[in-house]
């Protein structure tokens, strides 16, 4: 009797616990504060369809262009042919036959020692010359005749012979005593006066051929294969106009002190302004392009393996690896990678990658996003200095 009233009295109290907390759960959300639209917290509607913003940046057009590459270097100007005038014998000097400054042809006679001694010594052997060709001549006709026998005859011809060789070394000790023009060319300041006594090698003017003249200078071992005979040189002195050239040698090896390469190109002097010795400043034309691609340095993303840029497409960024070429402090030579007309974006390349939504604005280097292809205007080609590292980007 008293289990069943137990159990019944639980039932009610569960039933009536359950009632109480239904009703409170449901008066708490009927009484529950909608958020104000726009305060925070609030779900925003009109935000639930749009996308992330595109990110703004500059690019330029890639157009093609004339474009040379050089690299520069100094030299100095040589004397196609140049001499130092020394007497070969020593001597006094009697007879100057040139004017400072003056212009000479080859074999001109310059300076004249004396050579009285010598003279007297060609006169004696000139007459023991003569008798002794008298001598052969005679003995010749009797041998001939068969009356003067071979030996005599033989003796004879040899002293003739012998006396000959006498005459050529006389005539040759003389020949040391004339200083003449060995080629073409204009001889300088003398060292020397009339009367005065020389020695062997003593110097007495120097003659340097200025018609055309020798320009060596030197250029780094990265790039000795590419400059040959007949490369094109452009060159300077002391500021004046610029002039052309062409390399005629090189040399066959390296400096093995300072890894460079020694190359020689020959130059044009006729108006005799140019003069040996001079230092020059020279520009060597490594290889010339009709439709290069210049773009600025900052668009070339380095990276371990390759190098890269990136270039808008249909409104996204799409990456490009490229081949780069000579390089100056602002611009690079794009060799392969890029095409004709390609937008490449030059800023904000810290935060770029594959397939990000961009907006090229006006503001940036070249041609922007707007407009078309622009015509490559003519002018001189690029001078560039030796290839440099790759930097990258700025922050």
């Amino acid at each position: 009797m008293k289990r069943p009233v137990l159990l019944w009295i639980l039932a009610l109290g569960a039933a009536v616990f359950w009632g109480v907390q239904r009703t409170r759960t449901a008066g708490g959300v009927k009484g529950a504060t909608k958020p104000t639209p726009g305060a925070p917290g609030a779900p925003d509607r009109r935000s639930a369809g749009r996308q992330a913003p595109s990110l703004k940046v500059s690019t330029v057009r890639a157009v093609p262009a004339p474009f040379a590459e050089h690299i520069t270097a100094t030299g100095t100007l040589r004397a196609e042919e140049g001499v130092e005038l020394q007497a070969e014998t020593g001597g006094r000097v009697r007879s100057i036959n040139f004017t400072e400054g003056s212009r000479v042809r080859k074999g001109d006679l310059l300076v004249k020692l004396t050579d009285d001694d010598l003279q007297a010594m060609l006169a004696r052997a000139s007459s023991r010359l003569n008798l002794a060709a008298q001598r052969r001549a005679r003995i010749e006709r009797l041998f001939q005749e068969g009356v003067a026998n071979r030996e005599d005859y033989d003796t004879a011809v040899n002293e003739t012979a012998v006396q000959e060789a006498e005459v050529a070394v006389i005539r040759a000790q003389i020949a040391k005593t004339e200083i003449r023009a060995p080629f073409e060319g204009v001889v300088g300041l003398r060292f020397i006066s009339e009367g005065a006594f020389v020695n062997a090698n003593a110097r007495m003017a120097t003659l340097q051929a200025v018609d055309r003249l020798k320009l060596d200078f030197s250029v780094p071992e990265r790039f000795a294969e590419r400059v040959t005979p007949g490369t094109v040189v452009e060159f300077s002195v002391g500021g004046r106009a610029r002039r052309r050239g062409e390399v005629s040698a090189v040399e066959p090896r390296l400096d093995a002190g300072t890894r460079t390469l020694t190359a020689r190109a020959v130059i044009a002097n006729p108006d005799g302004l140019l003069r040996p010795g001079s230092f020059v400043s020279v520009e060597v034309t490594l290889e010339t392009f009709a439709d290069a691609i210049i773009l600025p340095s900052v668009a070339v993303v380095p990276g371990p393996a390759e190098r890269s840029v990136f270039i808008v497409s249909d409104g996204r960024a799409a990456r490009r690896a490229v081949q780069t070429g000579s390089r100056t402090e602002s611009t690079v030579h794009i060799v392969s990678g890029i095409q004709p007309g390609d937008l490449v974006i030059t800023s904000g390349l810290q935060q770029m990658r594959e397939g990000l939504s961009v907006d090229p604005v006006a503001g940036g280097t070249g041609p922007q996003g707007g407009r078309g292809p622009e015509p490559a205007a003519p002018g001189p080609a690029v001078r560039v200095a030796a290839p440099a590292a790759e930097k990258a980007p700025p922050t």
